[in-house]
């Protein structure tokens, strides 16, 4: 049996080491080249999903920094804290840089025999062609004809919000906590990558494009924890929230940020994908099990037994981020003494470790 994956991305490349220690053979679809295209993006992946990243590759060895403590400030109260969220000193999450997580797994398919890579001619119009080809066929990217043709019917919110996305690096300290404070200009977290270094994102709530002076600015206005010796170059997108309505069309399966794309604020994005992984895969083998064949069916039961999870948890970060959006313009009038009595309840912290850790899977 065959399954193809469309788009030269981390989604795909963690799919395709899962589905070939399944035994299937994949045919990974790409368009422009195989090459990284750098990025400054760091991502924090939970206890529990690299856990199941390291299942599916032995020699993962790559350079992380782990966080034993999350900080949470507001626009009225720099100095004191609102939130603290620790396990007993052990670690909450652990931070990557994007570009060598993406470059470990990209190595791990190009070196595996059981996965062929082909490439697109004629922008993408013989991808239409593909459907018939294989038992099923996973599509990653947000924007190709599949994705035009049949999976247009979505959920969709324009924050009119830019992320700014670059490293500080600063004088040595012991770099373990993760700080995330809710501004006037919108959320900023800054994320520990080792002692001497430490990504920012600014999700900045205006229309507004920044200067590299302005970006600055704001972050220097705001940190007071590192001495800082200089900036990375800063990069930027725009912000979204997209929930697709319908997840697959026959034997077409959509992934990824396809299915759901969600503010950056509290770095659930490729842990939401990885979850989704881990349900697929448990999918795959009970078909395997039971001497099923893989085909349109497995792609019903992944929509059903995902969306509705996917849903809660899209709306529950979109609610925090509207939540503090709100309450800065009322100069936090509600959240302080919300959380003031939220601080004191171990249950709630509890809850709230669980779900960053593994989503709404009990």
């Amino acid at each position: 049996m065959k399954i193809c994956l469309i788009g030269n991305n981390l989604t795909n490349h963690i799919l395709a080491c899962l589905l070939t220690k399944l035994d299937y053979d994949i045919d990974i679809y790409y368009q422009k080249s195989l090459e990284i295209i750098k990025t400054n993006r760091t991502l924090a992946i939970s206890n529990d999903n690299l856990k199941f990243l390291k299942s599916l590759s032995k020699n993962f060895k790559i350079n992380s920094k782990t966080s034993k403590k999350i900080q949470i400030f507001l626009e009225k109260n720099k100095i004191d804290q609102l939130l603290e969220f620790s396990n007993n000193s052990k670690k909450i999450f652990n931070l990557f840089k994007y570009d060598d997580i993406f470059l470990h797994f990209l190595n791990n398919s190009k070196k595996n025999k059981k996965i062929k890579f082909l490439k697109f001619k004629n922008n993408y119009k013989e991808i239409l062609n593909l459907k018939d080809r294989y038992n099923l066929i996973i599509n990653s990217e947000t924007n190709n004809l599949i994705t035009k043709k049949y999976f247009y019917s979505k959920i969709s919110k324009n924050y009119n919000s830019t992320a700014y996305t670059f490293n500080i690096k600063h004088k040595k300290i012991d770099n373990d906590t993760a700080v995330q404070i809710f501004t006037n200009v919108g959320p900023i977290a800054f994320l520990p990558i080792s002692n001497y270094e430490t990504s920012v994102v600014l999700s900045y709530n205006r229309k507004k494009i920044l200067s590299t002076y302005e970006v600055r600015e704001i972050i220097r206005n705001y940190n007071k924890n590192y001495l800082i010796k200089n900036f990375t170059d800063i990069q930027h997108k725009n912000l979204n929230f997209i929930l697709l309505r319908n997840y697959h069309f026959e034997n077409i399966l959509c992934f990824g940020d396809v299915i759901h794309t969600i503010h950056p604020l509290a770095g659930q994005g490729l842990n939401m994908t990885i979850r989704d992984i881990k349900m697929l895969s448990k999918i795959l083998k009970e078909n395997t099990d039971l001497g099923l064949e893989i085909n349109s069916n497995v792609a019903k039961i992944f929509e059903k037994k995902t969306k509705h999870l996917n849903f809660l948890f899209s709306y529950g970060i979109d609610f925090i981020y509207e939540f503090f959006n709100i309450d800065n313009k009322l100069n936090n009038i509600i959240s302080l003494p919300v959380f003031k009595r939220l601080s004191k309840s171990q249950i709630f912290k509890k809850y709230v470790n669980h779900a960053s850790d593994k989503g709404l899977y009990f």
